[in-house]
C-alpha cells in the first residue's frame, strides 16, 4: 500500500499554501545547485583503490 497520485496532489497543494510558489521556486534553485556541486566535489576528488 502506497502514496497514491490524490494523496501526493493534495500534499504538493498544502506545501504550496504553507510555502508560496515564489519561496518554492528559490528553494527547488538553491537545492539543485547544491546538488551540482556536489556531484562536481565528487568528481574530483581521486580514488583511493
Amino acid at each position: 500500500m502506497g502514496i497514491g497520485i490524490w494523496q501526493l496532489a493534495i500534499i504538493l497543494a498544502i506545501v504550496m499554501l504553507v510555502f508560496g510558489t515564489k519561496r518554492l521556486n528559490t528553494i527547488g534553485t538553491d537545492l539543485g545547485s547544491a546538488i551540482r556541486g556536489f556531484r562536481n566535489a565528487m568528481k574530483d576528488t581521486p580514488d583511493k583503490t
